[in-house]
């Protein structure tokens, strides 16, 4: 299941979505807008050509399942103004042990951030600023224009 939409993520349905008697592990993660303060920030906005990102979010759903073919995925994503503290990503996923959930999990997001086209705005009370993500000298991927140390580059 894949979901680009520009309500808010229903974490619960989506966790719906990947429950299966025969799984002992339920993970969701839930990327949720953030005021880091530097400057504050009122909300964010995502923007997507809605055919594209769909279709690399099923991607990445696919990709997920083809590694661990005993999980069920659910990838969801908000698209137009997200305010602080509300979910703008999830990643749930079912599997018959943690380990497998973790894994799955992490790949899922880690793929999702440096290859599904969806832009972000950081809007705060003065403007805003378009951001990327980007891939951290560790591989992993990180958020907007600032560095693991929180400094805007």
């Amino acid at each position: 299941m894949v979901l680009l939409t520009e309500t808010p993520l229903d974490v619960r349905a989506l966790e719906a979505a990947v429950r299966d008697p025969g799984h002992g592990a339920l993970l969701t993660f839930a990327g949720v807008a953030r005021d880091d303060g530097t400057p504050p920030l009122r909300a964010l906005y995502y923007e997507a050509w809605t055919e594209v990102a769909e279709r690399e979010l099923r991607e990445v759903a696919d990709e997920t399942l083809a590694r661990w073919p005993t999980v069920k995925v659910a990838i969801a994503h908000r698209v137009g103004e997200v305010a602080v503290g509300e979910p703008s990503v999830v990643v749930t996923i079912g599997a018959p042990h943690r380990e497998e959930a973790y894994a799955a999990s992490r790949f899922a997001i880690d793929t999702l951030k440096a290859r599904v086209r969806i832009w972000k705005k950081e809007i705060y009370a003065d403007g805003g600023a378009w951001v990327a993500n980007r891939v951290a000298p560790d591989g992993h991927v990180t958020d907007g224009n600032r560095d693991p140390d929180g400094e805007t580059s």
